[in-house]
């Protein structure tokens, strides 16, 4: 895994929690700012999904075992999407604290996915 990329992720995920929960804590819901946030946050999820894969076709090999460390790329991956899905249909404060709380998932899983593939 690309140590860098895991660190770049965790750090734009908590940025973003950070963003939505003052958001949240100003009575505001997600507005288009805060989607673009979570479109480079996704992005960035992509980026490290493709070379996941990548690396395991090369026949690099986690230590942990490659199906957990699969299911927790696409977990990493889909975690702000459904935040931010799961926002709009919650148009209140508790639409940005949702995503703020998908952020901080984000950050966490960023840190077990270090871990599995033996950091």
């Amino acid at each position: 895994m690309c140590d860098a990329l895991t660190v770049a992720i965790s750090v734009t995920a908590l940025a973003l929690a950070a963003w939505c929960g003052f958001a949240a804590y100003r009575n505001q819901p997600t507005k288009d700012w805060h989607f673009i946030g979570m479109g480079v946050v996704a992005v960035l999820g992509l980026v490290q999904l493709l070379i996941g894969i990548v690396q395991l076709t090369r026949g690099e090999r986690p230590e942990q075992g490659s199906v957990i460390f699969v299911a927790y790329l696409l977990g990493a991956f889909a975690c702000i999407p459904a935040a931010g899905f799961m926002s709009l249909s919650e148009r209140t404060r508790w639409g940005s604290l949702t995503v703020s709380a998908g952020g901080v998932v984000l950050a966490v899983l960023e840190v077990r996915l270090f871990d599995i593939w033996g950091g």
